[in-house]
């Protein structure tokens, strides 16, 4: 996983790793980017970093989304920080963060409970033992996507306010 921003057209606002890894551990979410054919197809999602070198990312066990990785694994995600509109100035601050990686289905048994359990503990920290519970009573509707991150940027615009 390495942190690329040299493509980034605007190097003034290019984020800090350190911010950017803060992002990809608390964003709430994310947009998943494929290509279907040559169509391209984006669709937001809860997702979660393991602090390594993957994001997990739940959802039923057959549509779309599973087609298009099947047929070309190749995915970006891009992960949305803190976004301010700024109506007055005619523009907006915002943090994001977009990954590049490959995306793997049909993962072991194993894998998907634990990304389960890692999607618990960021989206619902205070109904672990429930989630638990869900978690196993709906693990066989429950497809787990592991995209393995094989490079990511970060970029903010922050807005200097006259005081």
């Amino acid at each position: 996983m390495k942190y690329i921003n040299d493509t980034v057209r605007r190097q003034d606002r290019l984020m800090d790793e350190e911010r950017a890894r803060e992002i990809l551990k608390t964003a709430e979410y994310g947009v998943l980017s494929m290509t279907d054919g040559d169509q391209p197809y984006g669709i937001p999602v809860n997702f979660i970093w393991d602090g390594k070198d993957s994001i997990y990312i739940h959802c039923a066990p057959e549509g779309r989304k599973l087609r298009i990785i099947e047929k070309n694994p190749k995915v970006s995600l891009c992960a949305i920080g803190h976004v301010h509109l700024l109506p007055r100035n005619f523009t907006t601050e915002y943090e994001s963060v977009v990954v590049f990686g490959e995306a793997h289905i049909h993962l072991p048994e194993e894998e998907r409970m634990k990304a389960l359990h890692l999607l618990i503990d960021k989206l619902s920290p205070d109904y672990k033992e429930i989630g638990d519970k869900y978690a196993h009573a709906s693990f066989h509707r429950t497809e787990i996507i592991r995209i393995d991150i094989t490079d990511y940027s970060g970029k903010n615009k922050k807005v200097k306010r006259a005081d």
